[in-house]
């Protein structure tokens, strides 16, 4: 783009969808400078593939939005006639979710909206009005004023939405709005400023009568002062940005050896994700709480408090999951609380809507002041749920001067909720983030208890650029115990394929008794964490297997062979209807894979390994009389253990979702006894085979089973010659101990290591930087650095990037001389078995991995 006004594109978009679980459509999109390309639009839910027809409205809102409008619930307005009009028309400068959010509000209330998107996110969902404000790195994008205004002026929005993140909490971009004459829907730049700081808001707080942690919030930034005053305040310590959030820029120091790296991080992550990188130093509990309240303010001076979330459960300093009310707190405790969170709004002249975050120890139940977010919060969902209060509505009326719907005394809870945020993250590897191509979303069945709030589905990008969260899922029950079934009900129909994700570590955590009984703590991650996880389980069930089989079998049947494979009969099975006693027979061999992003794991071996178990099921195809088309007998057959028999299978493949490689079956299984029968509906997505494989029926591919609330990823393996024929009886792994790797696409910040220098295991060799966090890349083992990467700082790698080698251990003499030797016999040996047509020579693993 050659200017900042060639680089704003105007989309409208029309939008048709389909009310299927697997499929949406999109219609053209009309460009009035530009290419046009197809987008989806936030008003509708064709956002993946959704179980329910109809629109994905907030909890409260599907309760009662049939019955009357938010507009008629403010018994407080002191004289209707005399309210004024919302905002005609606002312009959204956020992404994903919470713009899809903030949109769906805006239609009810028939408020036009405007979108902005960078370019990385040109096929994401959008307003029916969306302008590109440039390149994927939010400084160019997400965080260009200029360009906002811009858009702004050119749409003729009257206001600003800021959604979180990015220019949500930047005195200085409200402060511009002001000067420009445009609504910012959110506090005065004054307040924000006041609360941007947590240094200055601990003494704004103090001087208000609320409790603030012991520690140093002063304006003296030296390494000498900020040591000294961690030394008084006493170890362990939390360096946090002043102007931080969301975990950037927060480290924990437990000693003063290691003080000055954590503070050098923090102050890294600080500079980069809000510009300034100053620092303060709290005491830091053992057992906190994250306990936070929800206030509302408006312009005419009335303040009220929609009680409390607990955001304990914590990775990586950042929520995962969040519940209202906070669990097994008394109740003089919750009033307080909530009127302190008021007085400390008040202090700062506060309007709109904000959130003080304070820390509880869960031992004595005192509280402190933390900080106060001046934005609507991610998890503001589970306040709408318990309040059936359209958070996102209470703004608008704010901005516009309206009084406050409701006042105190109108307030009330009802019921429990929880919010698990999806993300796209590596659990196993210390929940680092995962990016990658959606390549299937389907979303749990929503309804008045179960919402969820997405920005993506099939097909989409979940980018290194930004934030890897995927969606929200809210919950609400009756009760905490209610709301914790419905959770993991939910949890259980949530299907993606693609990026790693944290659904199984969800289930895990929901189900885990001390989350049960609400023992929660900013801890409970890191204490429980190798129970958390997701356990090694035993190989995956037989009916699982069985539908993966079917599919293949289906789908094989459905598109028939490839030209260059020879001749099958289970390829089509309505010849053998003239034989009645006639049988088809496939077999399929099947091999888990143990991967983070799956709910199973097979104990023992990586599945696909020379020591995993594999499985043959083997179909015969029932073609008599009594037997409708796709009627089959199947054994499923472990390499170790027993056999598993289905009678009578019939299937069906949904011809829509096959096309896309998803299957929804119905599996039908008859008993001995011929008295029981049961059908189950479950879902097989088949990822593209490798580029190298084979395009016959038998090539390996991947399967991604959906059953039962569990996943199971498959490999289908292909005949035992032709593994050996193309070399996969072994596997390889990425990484060493002889050389370092980049674990996700990322930065490289800083490269501590030079050619020929030695290290001692554990020493720091490449820090990284991915979704604005720091990840350190340690020695695995004492050595001497033999070569680095080309990239240096500022350079963006890719996954898997061999970033430090060491030089190798020395290896007992003659071992290199007698590999070779075997590889290059048996290698010979193979390819002359296979020119004269006889059986291949089993090849040793060694030699497979050379080929």
């Amino acid at each position: 783009m050659t200017s900042a006004a060639a680089s704003i594109r105007l989309r409208r978009v029309l939008v048709a969808t389909s009310a299927s679980r697997t499929t949406s459509s999109t219609a053209a999109l009309v460009s009035s400078s530009s290419t046009s390309v197809p987008r989806r639009s936030c008003s509708t839910k064709a956002t993946a593939s959704v179980r329910s027809t109809g629109p994905r409205l907030p909890i409260a809102l599907s309760k009662i939005a049939s019955t009357r409008s938010y507009a008629s619930i403010a018994p407080s307005q002191p004289d209707s006639t005399h309210r004024n009009p919302l905002p005609t028309k606002i312009l959204i400068a956020n992404r994903g979710e919470i713009a899809c959010r903030v949109i769906r509000t805006c239609n009810r209330l028939n408020v036009k909206t405007v979108a902005v998107y960078s370019e990385a996110d040109a096929n994401a969902m959008h307003a029916d009005e969306a302008y590109c404000i440039g390149p994927a790195p939010s400084a160019q994008s997400y965080l260009n004023i200029d360009r906002i205004i811009k858009v702004a002026r050119l749409s003729g929005a009257v206001a600003i939405h800021p959604g979180y993140g990015f220019l949500s909490e930047n005195a200085g971009f409200a402060a511009r709005l002001a000067k420009e004459g445009i609504e910012f829907i959110g506090p005065p730049a004054s307040s924000i400023d006041s609360m941007g700081s947590k240094s200055a808001s601990k003494e704004i707080m103090l001087a208000a009568g609320v409790p603030c942690v012991p520690g140093y919030h002063g304006a003296d930034q030296s390494l000498e002062t900020l040591r000294a005053e961690a030394d008084k305040t006493g170890y362990p310590v939390l360096i946090k940005a002043v102007k931080g959030g969301g975990g950037k820029g927060m480290k924990i120091a437990t000693s003063p050896a290691e003080f000055e790296e954590q503070l050098l991080s923090a102050r890294r992550e600080a500079e980069k994700s809000f510009g300034d990188g100053d620092v303060l130093i709290e005491r830091y509990l053992t057992r906190p709480r994250h306990v936070e309240v929800q206030v509302f303010c408006d312009k005419l001076g009335n303040g009220v408090y929609l009680f409390e979330r607990d955001c304990s459960v914590q990775r990586r300093h950042q929520k995962i999951i969040e519940e209202a009310p906070a669990p097994d707190l008394p109740e003089s405790l919750r009033e307080e609380l909530g009127r302190k969170a008021v007085d400390a709004a008040r202090a700062v002249g506060y309007s709109g809507a904000g959130t003080v975050e304070f820390i509880l120890d869960a031992d004595t139940l005192e509280f402190f002041f933390m900080e106060m977010n001046t934005r609507l919060q991610v998890e503001h969902p589970v306040t709408e749920a318990i309040t059936g209060q359209d958070l996102v509505e209470w703004q608008l009326e704010v901005t516009a001067g309206n009084r406050l719907p409701l006042l105190q005394e109108d307030l009330h809870r009802n019921g429990h909720a929880f919010e698990a945020r999806i993300y796209a993250e590596n659990t196993r590897a210390n929940f680092l983030p995962d990016v990658g191509l959606l390549q299937h979303v389907a979303l749990p069945t929503t309804s008045s208890t179960v919402r969820v709030d997405t920005g993506f589905g099939s097909g989409d990008e979940i980018s290194v650029h930004y934030d890897p969260m995927i969606a929200k899922l809210i919950v609400h029950g009756r009760d905490r115990a209610e709301a914790l079934r419905v959770l993991r009900d939910a949890l259980g129909q949530y299907e993606v394929v693609g990026p790693a994700t944290n659904i199984a570590f969800l289930k895990s955590l929901a189900s885990h008794p001390a989350f049960v009984k609400g023992e929660v703590e900013t801890g409970f991650i890191p204490k429980y964490k190798d129970e958390l996880q997701p356990p090694l389980l035993p190989p995956p069930s037989p009916v699982a297997l069985a539908q993966a089989a079917l599919f293949v079998v289906l789908s094989d049947q459905k598109a028939g062979p490839p030209a260059t494979a020879p001749a099958e009969p289970w390829s089509d099975f309505s010849s053998f209807r003239s034989f009645p006693s006639a049988r088809a027979t496939r077999v399929v061999t099947l091999a888990p894979r143990s991967s983070s992003s799956s709910t199973t794991q097979i104990s023992g071996s990586e599945a696909g390994g020379a020591d995993s178990n594999t499985f043959q099921v083997i179909l015969q195809a029932l073609v008599d009389a009594d037997s409708p088309p796709n009627t089959f007998s199947i054994e499923v057959k472990p390499t170790f253990g027993h056999s598993t028999h289905f009678a009578r299978v019939h299937a069906t493949l949904d011809a829509a979702a096959a096309a896309q490689g998803v299957t929804t079956s119905g599996l039908t299984t008859v008993p001995d006894d011929d008295v029981t029968s049961t059908r189950l509906r479950s879902t097989v997505f088949r990822r593209n085979p490798p580029p190298n494989s084979l395009t016959f029926p038998g090539a390996k591919e991947r399967l991604d089973v959906f059953v039962g609330g569990t996943q199971v990823e498959l490999d289908v393996l292909p005949p035992d010659w032709l593994a050996e024929v193309l070399g996969q009886s072994g596997a390889t792994g990425l990484g060493s101990s002889s050389r370092v790797v980049a674990p996700m696409p990322s930065k490289v910040v800083e490269v501590r290591v030079k050619v020929g220098q030695p290290v001692e295991e554990g020493d720091v060799l490449v820090v990284l930087e991915a979704m604005k966090t720091e990840h350190v890349l340690r020695a695995p083992r004492a050595g001497k650095v033999a070569k680095l990467a080309s990239a240096s700082a500022g350079a963006m790698v890719a996954e898997g990037t061999e970033l430090v080698i060491f030089e190798e251990e020395e290896q007992p003499a003659g071992e290199e001389a007698v590999s070779e030797l075997t590889t290059d016999s048996v290698v010979g040996a193979q390819k002359l078995a296979v020119e004269a047509g006889e059986a291949p020579v089993p090849l040793e693993a060694r030699g497979a991995q050379s080929m």
